[in-house]
């Protein structure tokens, strides 16, 4: 087991409390009024392509980064943008005194939205003030692109009835890695996997572990439960006193998101591991209620 760093490094409890409530703050502004919603052209008054362009509008290259789009994906993740802001990316840029986010607004606004524009062909697209043939191309290829997936079959997800299920998807990959990893499983209304996210490598303790980013993931998917795991490279799986503070730490933070930890893993070798909610450690009965498919009345559906 990896030794865990000293207990005077661990946050306060105000620390804790703060970090909550900016997570809250994050989440309150995922898809909602964050967001600047797209402008709609009036059918009665299309908006005219020919309209001059703001020559003092400065160029992308002139915004801070937080506003520039191309950065703002990198740092936030797509999800984070408008719709505006993709088109804007696919652009690239502008033309003289109009910038590609400005381009993007202007050329959504004639469409009548996402929906108009996925609807319309090249001659439409071409005929726009500042769309090139390679603009326009660029366009098309990525709502084509969309249109496919949303047409592809949905994925099999695999069901996790019990620890055991939750082990074998990621014990093969973590028991041989030779640093700790921690991974968030998240799981749909059924308890069938949806996504497996890496969220943080290294010591894992409730100094270092921020329950902010172990939740993110869950937030974003609107998932309404998750099991984490993490790997302990010395092959042994016996639980720290961080490992339970970090379970503690993840259960309060879900319970104030409604979202529920069902299970803190940890992997050792040749097929060991420990559930801390088998064990009763980190999950407090009068806090926590928990699910039977998870629980060890479970056990035999996994064969054990």
């Amino acid at each position: 087991m990896v030794v865990a760093k000293p207990v005077e490094a661990a946050r306060s409890r105000q620390e804790f409390d703060a970090e909550l409530t900016q997570l809250v703050t994050w989440a309150n502004g995922v898809g909602g009024p964050v967001r600047t919603p797209e402008c709609v052209a009036p059918s009665a008054a299309p908006a005219s392509p020919q309209r001059p362009a703001d020559p003092a509008q400065p160029t992308i290259r002139e915004l801070p980064n937080g506003e520039r789009p191309r950065e703002r994906l990198r740092q936030r993740g797509s999800r984070e943008l408008s719709n505006t802001e993709l088109v804007a990316i696919l652009l690239r840029t502008g033309m003289k005194g109009e910038n590609a986010v400005s381009m993007a607004s202007r050329i959504m606004a004639d469409f009548g939205g996402l929906a108009g524009l996925a609807k319309a062909d090249y001659g439409e697209l071409i005929r726009e003030r500042g769309l090139s043939d390679a603009k326009a191309c660029q366009v098309m290829a990525a709502l084509e692109l969309g249109r496919r997936v949303a047409a592809l079959p949905p994925a099999e997800r695999p069901q996790i009835s019990c620890a055991q299920d939750a082990v074998n998807l990621i014990a093969p990959e973590m028991a041989a890695l030779d640093q700790e990893n921690l991974v968030v499983l998240l799981l749909d209304t059924r308890n069938r996997m949806v996504l497996k996210r890496t969220v943080y490598m290294g010591t894992v303790n409730s100094s270092a572990v921020r329950p902010a980013e172990v939740l993110r993931p869950a937030i974003r998917e609107n998932v309404p439960s998750i099991i984490v795991a993490h790997n302990h490279p010395s092959g042994d799986p016996t639980p720290s006193p961080e490992d339970v503070a970090v379970t503690r730490d993840l259960v309060a933070a879900g319970k104030l998101m409604d979202i529920e930890l069902h299970d803190h893993l940890i992997i050792g070798d040749g097929g060991r591991f420990t559930s801390l909610r088998g064990i009763g450690s980190g999950f407090e009965q009068r806090d926590y209620h928990a699910l039977t498919v998870i629980n060890s009345t479970a056990r035999s559906t996994c064969g054990g």
